[in-house]
């Protein structure tokens, strides 16, 4: 689907494997310059491509945002574990460009994955957030309704330090199926 977001330059669709040279050139500045993520070396572009194709077989969204052609930031849902019993449970990322940060792309994002994954058939969304000192991640997903679930403290060292996790939590059994842009398509 292709999403218009209202009062924006930003158009959301799903991710193809065209996108991955982006969506890894994106995530690789947090693995190498952050400790918002707990990779130590950047996934390759074929990594991505797999990551796609792997969401799309299983019917899980993943979704890039484009503002004049070019790719800035993706989202995508996950299993939240393996186990069957997990099925309906899945766990978000969301990724922004260097630079494109604070304008609004991060919920537009968050706020389409959301409407997909509760059109996909999940029922719970779960936050694994770096509780790196910069709560602009936390305060993202809480303006989407997650609730704090829980802290795991110390789990990751990264970049000489230890780092705790928040895990924030959603529920998206009320939520209506499919997109809540304006306009979608295929």
């Amino acid at each position: 689907m292709t999403s218009i977001v209202a009062n924006s330059d930003l158009i959301v669709r799903a991710a193809a494997s065209d996108d991955a040279q982006h969506i890894a050139a994106i995530f690789a500045h947090y693995v190498t310059s952050t400790t918002v993520t707990f990779e130590l070396e950047p996934p390759t572009v074929q990594d991505w491509q797999d990551k796609v194709r792997e969401s799309q077989s299983a019917g899980r969204p993943f979704i890039v945002g484009m503002v004049s052609g070019q790719v800035m930031g993706y989202a995508y849902v996950g299993p939240w574990r393996l186990k069957p019993a997990y099925r309906h449970t899945v766990e978000d990322s969301v990724y922004l460009a260097p630079g494109r940060t604070g304008r609004g792309y991060g919920r537009a994002l968050l706020t389409e994955l959301l409407a997909r994954a509760a059109g996909a058939g999940a029922r719970q969304v779960i936050a694994v957030i770096a509780d790196t000192g910069h709560p602009a991640s936390v305060r993202l997903h809480q303006g989407a309704g997650f609730e704090q679930a829980g802290r795991l403290r110390q789990v990751g060292f990264k970049h000489g330090r230890w780092i705790d996790t928040l895990l924030l939590q959603r529920d998206l059994s009320a939520e209506p199926a499919g997109p809540r842009s304006p306009r979608a398509a295929p």
